[in-house]
């Protein structure tokens, strides 16, 4: 966070800073480090369009580079520094070096950062740290974010469609009801005719939304609070895999989405060198909390001297074919390895039935939200139809 410093030098001039700092005593003692004497701290807005947010992908991708071209962690990351225009991620790096040339570990000073690094990425680079192999391990992570962000954006994007025909299709009807119906009413009445019961229903509909629009909107606006209020309980309660889970017919898919994950991100960690209950502890704060009740219960199996597969087949953490590959894993000794290749066979499963999902969904959507405005339509036309049958 930014803060903004009032310090003296040694000519006795005013200077004022604005440093980025993990809290106040970082910020002091950057200040002082640079000589001078701190008269006052106080906390600053951070500018906007500044960005302090860290790309792990992004960093870990430069770093690995540098890494790669023979320069060592301290090399690698002034050469990172010298670049930065950002003054918010230009201090990150300056904490990590400052670290650094004190003799600190890597995976150490990354954990001070105030959770810029979570702890899975501190956890793979103390493992590297022990194997001497930090461009590996940096590799492996990029791989597995990638991995993750592309399930993530083939979801996000098989929502996109949907989510534009509703907003086009209800804002089609909105205007209709509210605009179009109201006016044909006003026609129909000096008509004198008897209209058919759907189309009287729709004309009387459309003069209450003309009439008491604002009561409507209010309605509308609290009726999407309650629900935003009821979609933030349900993601404390269990995220976004929690809520979805709750929807008919994705509950399954929900779980195969979770397993993906859960499995990516222990192949990692295995493949790393980290101890498989020592990956399940890191791993607790990245999953549901219905997954991470069945992790606790699987972890105590296995320090109890069960293997890995059956506990994980007794907590409802496997699938048939997930349960087979953890079991030539075992025979195997490479337990790392068939943890990704489940993953990888999770992944092609949830992207064969997004596939699928969409090529039926979006036609049935266009369909259903057609018909509404064609009904709209029709009944409207209808007593100009039956006025034309009569007149002809």
């Amino acid at each position: 966070m930014q803060f903004e410093v009032r310090a003296l030098g040694a000519n006795a001039a005013v200077s004022q800073l604005s440093i980025d700092a993990l809290d106040e005593a970082d910020a002091r003692r950057q200040v002082e480090a640079r000589g001078l004497f701190v008269a006052a701290v106080r906390r600053g807005r951070t500018p906007r369009g500044s960005g302090g947010k860290l790309s792990l992908v992004l960093f870990s991708q430069e770093l690995l580079a540098l890494l790669s071209a023979g320069l060592g962690v301290v090399e690698a990351l002034e050469a990172l520094l010298e670049k930065e225009a950002n003054p918010a991620l230009a201090g990150v790096l300056q904490r990590l070096l400052a670290g650094l040339r004190e003799g600190k570990r890597f995976s150490s000073v990354l954990a001070e950062q105030g959770g810029r690094f979570p702890p899975l990425y501190i956890g793979i680079v103390k493992a590297a740290e022990g194997t001497s192999d930090l461009p590996r391990s940096l590799a492996r992570y990029i791989d597995y974010q990638q991995r993750i962000d592309a399930v993530r954006a083939k979801v996000a994007s098989a929502a996109i469609y949907p989510t534009i025909l509703l907003c086009v299709g209800g804002g089609v009807s909105m205007f209709l009801i509210t605009y179009v119906v109201p006016r044909f009413a006003e026609v129909y009445q000096g008509a004198g005719r008897t209209l058919p019961f759907m189309s009287r229903l729709l004309l009387s509909w459309g003069q209450f939304a003309a009439n008491h629009t604002a009561m409507l909107l209010a309605g509308l606006a609290i009726l999407a609070l309650l629900v935003a209020a009821g979609v933030r309980r349900v993601l404390a309660q269990g995220g976004i895999g929690g809520l979805l889970a709750r929807l008919p017919g994705l509950r399954e898919r929900v779980r195969i989405y979770e397993l993906s994950r859960l499995y990516l991100t222990l192949g990692m960690l295995s493949e790393g060198g980290i101890p498989i209950v020592q990956a399940i502890d890191t791993v607790q704060t990245m999953v549901t909390p219905t997954v991470r009740t069945a992790l606790q219960q699987a972890r105590l199996a296995i320090e109890s001297g069960l293997p890995l597969s059956s506990a994980f087949e007794a907590n409802a953490l496997t699938t048939p074919i997930s349960l087979r590959m953890l079991r030539v894993g075992e025979r195997t000794g490479d337990m790392g390895p068939m943890l990704t290749q489940s993953a990888a066979f999770y992944d092609g499963e949830i992207s064969r039935w997004i596939d699928r999902f969409t090529r039926t969904f979006e036609p049935l959507l266009m369909a259903a939200i057609g018909m509404i405005v064609g009904a709209i339509v029709v009944l409207l036309y209808m007593p100009i139809f039956d006025l034309a049958g009569d007149m002809s």
